[in-house]
């Protein structure tokens, strides 16, 4: 938000900041500062959910300021006249006097901008006060009023953040909206009415409570990756943009098609989509284009008490972008040095003319080829959202999401020094293999305000998920002969995937103690129905050779037919307080309890012998959070917190007993300093997983259970924006995830697949604010991640790798010309190991290009 006088200057003057406080007597602090030609960086500096009138009273009661104001008061200036003005971008607030108003302070608190003009007062025809009620979307209220010592204050509340505004001291004409276009240096950007753009540091999240609450009330790391951040770094593919995070390394599943990550050691299959869980098995990670992504939230540590089923290590959020109720169209092309060609639109606006009907719609197609030999790739996604706001307090919204995704299937490389000496474009399956993806995803949301303390919020989401594939699968290597055997897959994976969410959140008062009171319900239903055919043959020769691979192996007759179908069933009712006990503590307590049902059925034709089984298992327990939050400033919050997460197993042993849910429990502490535009977050953590399970080597139908792991680190993330147009993302962790109960095959102290025992990242940008390079930027960054193990027992290692990235951008008017250079110094490095048999190797350098206009 910034502050312009008349003159074309940006001036940051704070002055007259009194404050007045009686402890065990009175106390007087007078400060003065004043200072010209530099930036003003607005933030919220008082406690939130102070309203208007509370702050008014609070200023009538400050002696201090009327005695100061007597000391340095001059000619006061009449304000004669208010007036409020429709506009395009919302609304203008114009305040008439004769003369040249003094010099206004702006300052923010909870969602109300706060004016203050010196010297001034109120002489209006109608009374001493002027006050209007939503004169534009997103503003809430205006009022102008006197105060003592001869002060004339603007209150602009937002509906959820505070306004951004244009001041000039000639008759306080304050404006609101997309953009305020000045002449030459002078331009000023702003961001959508009622919201603040917060660049690579927001300050809110959803994730870690259900609410949106500022991070630094969250007892618990949590941290986002903004648009902005995946539009600077270039991102096609929405995993890579949580590279940027501590304690998460991207992974590579399913033919490569699609995302998981390691968070803090643990593998996390399990993605959310707007807080609901993207289904089971193949289809957690794919199906998703980074063009509908809005942010990327990362909680880490246990997540179950909002969530349910999630690992220990932590979870993933994807929030989608929203409609806007102004018109704005985006028109963006995306090509690379491997030949991929991505045209995308983003339209956004109102429908109808009280703006009540918004709408959303992204679309995008891609084309590419790839570094790897013979594998190609094409994705469809279309993704329309309409929002319809019945009333100021009832909102209910639409969101469908079709994504198709056909490709060359690709299992990566054999574990094995001998990957080292091959190209990393080597391939070894047959160039006709496939593997297609159909997803749908539905999301209806009801959102309801009873009144200002009870809020109700409720959404239901599908998810039909169907995939094929056709191919020659890699099975086991012989380092004697080099080469690696084969079996041929032909099957049809399904996902479908209910769920419906109901939080009901009140706000009140016991006494001196605030409460934010949430409790809800989710209950979620997923099946998994797979039929496969296939043909397993060890004296059939289906085998390649690593070093000189000969294609055109002609499909043998299948001789195995799978089908099996599976149900998770959960219903999950939870509670949680954020209590706050005073200004600066605050509490949180919480707790779910979940009831799983998993159901298994299946039948096996091999080679003419039939197997068939089913199954069922229930289980249920409560997961507890706690957490506490001192700030002992307005710029550090201290906390420390308790959590532990559930997830159910759906196997026995031989003897027929159930083994007992997986449960996570973790301890975490940490500081998280807010310093005007930049956001520092350090963390330490300690995690126990136990009832790990693995197959029986007597019975290979059945587990047995073989202990625990544990997970201790300390994590460090930055972000924000250092000086005007130049922003900053960056990480650094340790971590020792490892084996501490085991057995032969699980040996105590090996570490967990995919685990980096530390990794680090930076990425920066500036864009040159002024003259006749206005609009030139340039990016760079580092992506470290350490030595990190392929399997279990510890025989094979990834090695670390460095990856550094750049970009250089050129916006002008409304349009924007971007090029990113991705793995910089082409460092040959490995992506993850996918199971106990395979890896993926990375891309070699890339060159991105995107040109894109906004209308």
């Amino acid at each position: 938000m910034n502050l312009r006088i008349s003159s074309g200057r940006l001036y940051s003057k704070h002055f007259f900041n009194l404050l007045a406080r009686t402890v065990l007597g009175t106390f007087l602090c007078v400060s003065a500062a004043e200072a010209l030609n530099v930036r003003v960086s607005w933030a919220d500096e008082q406690a939130q959910g102070l309203a208007s009138k509370q702050l008014n009273e609070q200023l009538e009661q400050t002696n201090a300021d009327d005695w100061f104001a007597q000391v340095v008061q001059t000619d006061v200036q009449e304000i004669t006249n208010v007036q409020v003005i429709e506009t395009e971008a919302g609304f203008e607030l114009i305040l008439e006097t004769d003369a040249v108003l003094p010099e206004p302070s702006t300052s923010a608190t909870g969602n109300a901008l706060i004016i203050e003009i010196p010297n001034a007062a109120l002489a209006l025809p109608d009374g001493e006060s002027f006050e209007q009620f939503a004169p534009a979307e997103g503003i809430a209220l205006v009022s102008v009023t006197n105060q003592p010592g001869n002060r004339v204050q603007v209150a602009i509340t937002g509906t959820d953040a505070p306004p951004i505004s244009q001041v000039t001291a000639a008759g306080l004409s304050i404006t609101l909206g997309e953009a305020i276009a000045g002449d030459g240096d002078d331009a000023i950007q702003l961001t959508v009415t009622g919201e603040e753009d917060e660049g690579y540091a927001p300050s809110a999240a959803t994730t870690a409570t259900r609410t949106d609450t500022p991070l630094r009330d969250i007892p618990q790391s949590i941290q986002v990756v903004p648009r902005q951040v995946i539009e600077d770094q270039g991102v096609t593919r929405i995993g890579d943009a949580l590279r940027n995070v501590s304690g998460v390394t991207p992974q590579r599943d399913r033919s490569n098609a699609s995302d998981r990550f390691s968070i803090r050691g643990f593998d996390s299959s399990r993605i959310l989509r707007n807080g609901f869980r993207t289904g089971v098995g193949l289809g957690d990670a794919i199906g998703l284009s980074s063009n509908i992504v809005e942010r990327g939230e990362v909680l880490k540590g246990p997540a179950p008490v909002l969530y349910g089923q999630v690992e220990p290590g932590g979870g993933v959020n994807y929030v989608t972008e929203r409609p806007l109720d102004e018109p704005r169209y985006d028109f963006r092309l995306n090509v690379d040095s491997f030949g991929l060609v991505e045209p995308s639109i983003d339209l956004t606006g109102p429908l109808t003319e009280d703006r009540r009907l918004t709408y959303r719609l992204n679309a995008s197609y891609q084309n590419s080829d790839s570094f790897r030999d013979f594998v190609d790739q094409e994705i469809v996604s279309i993704a329309p959202v309409i929002s319809y706001d019945f009333s100021d307090d009832t909102n209910l919204t639409f969101e469908y999401e079709y994504f198709e995704q056909n490709q060359t299937y690709d299992d990566g490389l054999p574990i094995d020094p001998v990957v080292f000496d091959l190209p990393r474009g080597r391939f070894l399956g047959e160039p006709d293999d496939f593997f297609n993806v159909t997803n749908h995803r539905f999301n209806l949301a009801l959102d309801h305000q009873f009144n200002e303390s009870i809020r109700l919020r409720s959404g239901f989401f599908a998810e039909l998920f169907n995939a094929d594939e056709l191919t020659f699968r890699l099975d086991e290597f012989d380092p004697e002969t080099n080469e690696i055997s084969r079996f041929v897959s032909d099957g049809s994976f399904s996902n479908t995937n209910l769920s419906w969410q109901t939080d009901l959140i009140s706000e009140f008062n016991t006494g001196s103690i605030e409460h934010q009171l949430l409790v809800g319900f989710e209950l979620a239903r997923t099946e998994t129905p797979d039929s496969s055919e296939g043909f397993f043959d060890s004296n059939v020769p289906l085998a390649i050779n690593v070093i000189n691979p000969q294609y055109g192996t002609p499909i043998p007759e299948l001789n195995t037919t799978f089908d099996a179908n599976d149900t998770a069933s959960t219903l999950g009712l939870y509670l949680q307080d954020q209590i706050t006990l005073l200004p600066n503590l605050k509490l949180l307590l919480g707790g779910r309890y979940d009831f799983a049902r998993n159901e298994s059925e299946f039948d096996e034709l091999f080679e003419g012998e039939f197997f068939a089984d089913s199954s069922e298992f229930s289980s249920e327990a409560f997961s507890p959070r706690v957490g506490l939050v001192y700030q002992p400033t307005e710029t550090i919050s201290l906390y420390g917190s308790f959590s532990r997460s559930f997830i159910p197993n759906s196997v026995s042993t031989a003897d027929g007993e159930i083994i007992e849910p997986e449960r996570g429990t973790q301890y975490e502490i940490g500081v998280r300093g807010e310093f005007d535009n930049i956001v520092v977050n350090l963390a330490a953590y300690d995690i126990t997983k136990a009832n790990l399970t693995r197959s029986d080597p007597d019975n290979p139908d059945f587990s047995i259970p073989i202990g625990e792991a544990s997970s201790r680190g300390i994590e460090l993330d930055v972000a924000g924006e250092i000086t005007n147009g130049w922003n900053i993302i960056g990480s650094l962790f340790f971590n020792d995830a490892s084996i501490s109960e085991g057995d032969e095959d699980n040996p105590e102290g090996d570490t967990l697949i995919n685990s980096p025992g530390s990794g680090a990242s930076l990425w920066t940008t500036y864009e040159v604010q002024t003259g006749d390079l206005q609009g030139l930027g340039f990016g760079a960054g580092l992506f470290y991640v350490g030595d990190r193990e392929a399997q279990i027992p510890n025989d094979f290692v990834l090695p670390s790798y460095i990856r550094g990235d750049a970009s250089v951008f050129y916006s002008r008017n409304n349009w924007k010309f971007q090029l990113n250079f991705q793995n910089l110094f082409n460092t040959s490095y490995f992506e993850s190991a996918q199971n106990t048999s395979l890896i993926f190797p990375s891309a070699p350098f890339t060159v991105v290009g995107g040109v894109s206009v906004q209308f």
